[in-house]
């Protein structure tokens, strides 16, 4: 069964591409709000005249409060389901960019402040989206889903850094910028109430075919036969036993045979922690994040103010400028994920070989071409054409590491995505801060912040390289 599936006769729209759009639009819109601030802040420092450092300070703070809900995110939805936890996130989101253009007029502490408590709301976000399409996909479709959900954080972007650049120079103000967003999180979060839910079992109106496809093919992921495209060095294979096996199941689980799958929905008790930070395949996940995101997160925010500064581009064109490297990234990512699993579920490669391959494009891509940028490019058009095909480059990471927590732990893939990106938080909160530093002390020179950035970018990857897993390992 493809991943796009109707029954065109019976008007049937599989339930779990209502749930991968619901998901994908909560991380367009909560990207849309946490990235508007890379444009507005160009406008607020122009009013408020702020300098590099108190720049660095405020689009910082966000990963703050973006850190704290990471792992405790992706835990309640193991346990409680994806639904629920979604719904308060947005909620909180929602309320704090509503809130961006009063804090700001106050003072820049209170600015700061609900910039972290806006990171809290969202922190849970993708934790919770990645639970969510391990319950809902078959390994088939997983690395489809997955990098359908990556790319579209960068939909976000491409869409808000336009808007907001239009939004700004428009009469209704910057303030405009987080008034829109706003009302977009509002109306996400009464739909996402109405259409969402935690497992396919609970679904009303899910068809016996889908719901078997999806069910029928997580029984038997693990199994002997699927073992020869999930290898790695290692065919060691752990069992979790939850202790709600101790519990009696009612009378239609009891008739149920051994190789199916009850009907009841299935969340985790007990989170395996000392084992999960015993596998160096969990480590290759989470410190490639780690360096990885030193590059992506100063990117994200100081992009439009690398444009404006080195390359004086016109503040109207700002949003078109940072927009086009994402819109690369969000195309061929949306590609990326159809050619790693063709490769892997079709010609018949090896899941690491494929997840390793990715990591490679990926790194050397964007590394290659900011030193391009930094040492080459004399013009905005040059700089954008290389940032461009950076970013397209780039965006082959969402077939590497992003989605390797599924292929070694599908039962624990919100546990180990809020781990990881815990562990991309620390780098995107402490180097967002320190490039504006940095920029201020060296008088902009923009080389060292791109330098350092396409070094961690090859140290992530290399340590990937020699310490990642492609097969189930704990279930």
């Amino acid at each position: 069964m493809a991943l796009i599936f109707t029954n065109w006769w019976s008007c049937y729209i599989p339930k779990r591409i209502i749930i991968i759009f619901l998901c994908t639009s909560a991380i367009i819109v909560s990207y849309a709000d946490r990235s508007n601030m890379a444009i507005a802040i160009v406008y607020m420092t122009k009013e408020f005249n702020w300098n590099h450092t108190i720049q660095g300070y405020v689009s910082s703070a966000f990963f703050f409060g973006y850190l704290t809900t990471q792992i405790i995110g992706g835990v309640l939805t193991d346990k409680f389901g994806g639904r629920k936890v979604l719904s308060i996130a947005a909620a909180t989101w929602t309320l704090f960019t509503l809130l961006t253009p009063i804090s700001a007029r106050i003072n820049i502490y209170c600015l700061i402040l609900c910039r972290i408590c806006l990171g809290v709301g969202e922190g849970a976000t993708y934790p919770c989206v990645n639970s969510l399409i391990s319950k809902w996909f078959p390994p088939e479709e997983q690395s489809r889903a997955v990098s359908v959900v990556c790319v579209s954080h960068f939909i976000g972007m491409v869409i808000t850094m336009p808007i907001s650049n239009l939004l700004g120079s428009s009469q209704f103000g910057w303030e405009s910028i987080f008034w829109v967003s706003a009302i977009v999180g509002s109306i996400w979060s009464i739909i996402w109430y109405f259409y969402g839910r935690s497992d396919p079992k609970e679904y009303p109106g899910i068809s016996k075919e889908e719901l078997e496809w999806i069910l029928k093919n997580k029984s038997t992921v693990s199994s002997e036969d699927n073992f020869r495209n999930y290898q790695s060095g290692s065919r060691e294979y752990i069992m979790i036993n939850d202790d709600d096996n101790r519990v009696p199941k009612n009378e239609n689980d009891k008739l149920l045979p051994k190789n199916q799958i009850s009907s009841r929905p299935h969340y985790v008790h007990k989170i395996p922690w000392k084992l999960l930070f015993s596998r160096r395949e969990v480590w290759a996940i989470l410190l490639c994040e780690f360096f990885c995101s030193w590059g992506f997160f100063i990117l994200l925010n100081w992009l439009p103010i690398f444009y404006y500064e080195y390359f004086h581009v016109d503040i109207h064109l700002i949003g078109i400028y940072t927009a086009l490297p994402y819109l690369s990234y969000t195309i061929m990512g949306s590609i990326v994920g159809y050619i790693c699993d063709y490769a892997i579920h079709q010609l018949r490669f090896h899941v690491l070989t494929v997840r390793k391959s990715a990591i490679i494009i990926a790194s050397l891509g964007i590394s290659i071409h900011l030193l391009l940028v930094t040492y080459l490019a004399k013009t905005s058009l040059e700089g954008l054409l290389m940032m461009t095909i950076g970013f397209a480059l780039y965006s082959f990471k969402v077939s590497s590491f992003m989605v390797s927590h599924l292929d070694i732990a599908p039962k624990y893939a919100g546990v180990i995505c809020g781990i990881r990106n815990t562990f991309g938080m620390v780098p995107a909160f402490f180097g967002v801060a320190l490039t504006g530093w940095i920029l201020e002390v060296t008088a902009n020179d923009w080389s060292i912040i791109w330098c350092m950035c396409s070094l961690f970018n090859i140290i992530g990857a290399a340590i990937y390289l020699a310490c990642a897993g492609g097969e189930v390992i704990i279930d």
